[in-house]
């Protein structure tokens, strides 16, 4: 199984990458911001997936181990494949799908080309506690730092990205403060002012 490939970049078409590795090349299914470096840079690294079917073996191409979990939690959905994955990961972030899946983003994530609404759906339902799942067992909460369901719902979100509930619940304080009043503003500007 291959896990990780370092080479020149031989060839490049459409979301797809032929990378020379010591003479040998490898065409692999990038997402998008491993086909971007890959381009820019006329080569680099990859951590693979290598999916094994009965017509052949397909190589599927990330820019780092995290874009790789998702891949992974991605396709365990039933109904999304290694090619559905690699679109929505072509199309979001990492940092923008975790946001859609921990907000339940239906229409959002839906905007992904070939993605519809069901399996939007879908991919929320089974994958928004492995993705959004917040660890607050055995950490105090004051009554001041949760206020509603919204606000819950952006520090859950935010620790879902690697924040702390401390730096969460500041960032989501601050960006209240500053005027945001939809979930995704909310997070939209906490995120801006952890970064």
């Amino acid at each position: 199984m291959i896990g990780y490939l370092k080479g020149e970049l031989i060839y490049a078409e459409e979301g797809v990458a032929v990378l020379d590795v010591n003479g040998v090349g490898y065409e692999i299914n990038c997402s998008g911001a491993a086909y971007r470096d890959i381009i820019n840079n006329r080569g680099g690294e990859v951590y693979i997936y290598t999916a094994v079917k009965e017509d052949g073996i397909s190589l599927y191409g990330f820019n780092t181990k995290d874009e790789k979990k998702l891949f992974l939690k991605l396709i365990s959905v039933s109904g999304v494949g290694p090619k559905m994955g690699i679109a929505v990961l072509s199309a979001l972030t990492v940092d923008d799908l975790t946001l859609k899946i921990a907000t339940g983003d239906v229409k959002g994530l839906s905007g992904v080309k070939g993605l519809g609404k069901k399996t939007a759906e879908r991919i929320i339902l089974e994958l928004r506690d492995k993705v959004g799942a917040v660890e607050t067992e055995g950490v105090p909460v004051s009554s001041d730092e949760v206020t509603s369901g919204e606000t819950d719902d952006a520090v859950a979100a935010l620790m879902s990205l690697g924040f702390t509930k401390t730096e969460s619940v500041q960032a989501v304080k601050k960006a209240k403060a500053a005027g945001a009043v939809t979930i995704e503003q909310t997070i939209s500007f906490a995120l801006k002012s952890m970064r």
